[in-house]
């Protein structure tokens, strides 16, 4: 590999993607749908056949520390969609060894031109294209539990964005410090000129977590982050979805290794769900940076005991929405019907909480009872469900049976504190007979409830939450925003006024706000280059994919200065 020559063959790219991250419109280099791929029959079957080759045997993933005998195979992937385990087992290494290793791989990546990593790096991102498209979507059907759809866009090409955009901001940051200045001054009678040489120094290893339903979408952002900063990553996969990050460091190795620098700056660590490795590698002293994707509590954790490692968190929030009047509520309904249905809302920008005035929703044709628009929700949202095609691509598969358990509980508990306008129940998926499915459960409350939905409910679970009036729907969710936290906020409003207010109020609570959105566009879709994902301004995460702030502080400036002799 002419590793001098990579910036150069990806710099189009890069350079248009840099256009697209400052003026925020609407680009990406890849083909947003399966069949638009280049050469796409082959190159799905090619991705089916290395999935199914996979199954059952040993992923083959050389790197450092690797224990031995039974302790060092580990694996406990189950199928969504057969709801059968894999059987793939991953090498399992010892944690001060990728640690060790990490450390050692950094001075030569660190000492090289930031061009230099941004172009290897963009190798990596054509690779996984390129090379491991297929057999990712294939791998986040059967962890995850995506569609093929979604598991080829929303985890493969968007996430390659993410990518791309992180190492745009890193070049941003990084041309910023410049590396040498000449520096004047008089002091008395003395000039004194210095010669000034100036180094961004990365901080060392970073550990990146990722979650079991939405992997590579978060952490190929934060692990180009790290890198084109210089620093090393090792990756916590969460046991349930381990080979969509398993191909990506096996590929992202490969690709150092040709380009001449060591692999070991990508590695692998597992735990199981018995046995979990996370406030270990949180609390190791050879951490420097940690990037969270997951739970609340556990985002929670790593924000108040990772220091002094830098933390960035995505967790959840129960994201809201205020519906105080529509044009053409149908419509309306319909679009937040087939959001809250997207993927069983097993993403972190699912609408969970709908605050509807006690008086009703205007319409142009009249003032809709609070009791129908509820019935009306229901109904939209009971007819996503009601084809197994339409379902199997919309609602897909749930990840995990806590989920379900989950859904079964606030079904018990929503019927005490409240009405269930929306029984929850499987529906039969098309092509998977025994797919782990569920229907969403919609469930009516108000605020003396607060606590069944004050906070994330991970699944198809949703709430009407009846409020005084439309001031109040507006309080009432932008305070749970700002106490409890979200990522996400919609609203539809006739009334500009309304509208100004809600913007004002979603901005000061750190809420991404969507207003009168309808048709096909998924409500919470988050375009890269454009759309700036989590505020960190509320408890639903301290961190933003991808701006200035999640690369710029991963790196740390050092100088140095010495006088320059008179001529």
């Amino acid at each position: 590999m002419d590793v001098a020559s990579l910036y150069d063959k990806h710099r189009a790219t890069f350079e248009r993607a840099g256009e697209a991250c400052r003026e925020r419109h609407a680009w990406s280099p890849f083909p947003e749908m399966p069949n638009k791929y280049p050469d796409a029959a082959a190159a799905q079957a090619r991705g089916l056949a290395a999935f199914q080759g996979q199954l059952g045997r040993a992923f083959a993933l050389e790197q450092p520390g690797r224990l031995g005998g039974t302790a060092g195979e580990l694996g406990e992937e189950i199928s969504p969609y057969t709801q059968e385990p894999l059987g793939i087992t991953y090498p399992r290494a010892d944690v001060d060894g990728l640690f060790e290793a990490a450390e050692r791989a950094i001075p030569r990546w660190a000492a090289a031109d930031a061009r230099t990593r941004i172009g290897v790096l963009m190798e990596g991102v054509e690779r996984l294209f390129r090379d491991d498209l297929f057999a990712i979507q294939q791998a986040m059907m059967h962890t995850a539990g995506m569609s093929p759809n979604m598991a080829y866009a929303g985890a493969g090409v968007n996430a390659l964005d993410r990518a791309i955009e992180a190492l745009v901001y890193a070049d941003m940051a990084l041309a910023a410090v410049t590396p040498a200045a000449r520096w004047e001054r008089r002091f008395g009678e003395a000039q004194v000129t210095l010669a000034k040489r100036y180094r961004a120094q990365p901080r060392g290893v970073a550990v990146c977590f990722t979650c079991a339903t939405f992997a590579t979408w978060n952490a190929w952002p934060s692990m180009m982050a790290s890198l084109a900063t210089g620093n090393a990553v090792i990756v916590k996969p969460h046991p349930g979805s381990v080979l969509p990050m398993a191909i990506s460091v096996r590929t992202l190795r490969a690709v150092l290794a040709e380009a001449g620098f060591d692999p070991n700056l990508v590695t692998l660590a597992l735990d199981s769900v018995a046995e979990p490795l996370g406030k270990v590698l949180v609390k190791h002293p050879k951490t420097a940076i940690v990037d969270v994707t997951g739970s609340a509590r556990f985002g929670t954790w790593v924000e108040q005991h990772a220091h002094p490692a830098l933390a960035f968190t995505e967790t959840a929030g129960c994201n809201t929405v205020v519906l105080e009047s529509a044009d053409d509520l149908d419509a309306a309904l319909r679009t937040l019907a087939t959001t809250m249905c997207m993927f069983s809302a097993q993403m972190c920008t699912s609408p969970q909480n709908v605050y509807v005035p006690r008086g009703g929703v205007a319409t142009a044709s009249g003032t809709v009872p609070f009791d129908e628009v509820g019935a009306r929700l229901a109904a939209a949202i009971a007819a996503v469900g009601r084809e197994p095609k339409k379902a199997a691509m919309i609602l897909a598969t749930v990840q995990s049976p806590s989920t379900l358990a989950l859904v079964g509980q606030m079904r018990d508990e929503g019927a005490r504190a409240g009405r269930v306008l929306l029984e929850p129940g499987p529906y039969a998926h098309p092509e998977f007979p025994r797919a782990r499915t569920s229907t969403p459960l919609l469930v009516q409350t108000d605020p003396a409830h607060g606590a069944l939905y004050r906070e994330e409910r991970f699944g198809p679970i949703g709430f009407v939450v009846e409020c005084d009036d439309a001031r109040d729907a507006l309080a009432q969710a932008t305070g749970d925003v700002k106490r409890h936290g979200g990522l996400t906020a919609f609203l539809y409003s006739r009334d500009e006024a309304f509208i100004e207010s809600a913007v004002d109020a979603y901005s000061a609570a750190g809420a991404q706000l969507t207003i009168n959105l309808t048709g096909p566009m998924p409500l919470n879709f988050a375009a890269a280059y454009s759309d700036y994902h989590v505020t960190g301004l509320n408890p639903a995460g301290n961190a933003s994919l991808t701006d200035l702030g999640f690369v710029a502080s991963r790196f740390r400036i050092t100088q140095s200065r010495r006088p320059v002799a008179a001529a």
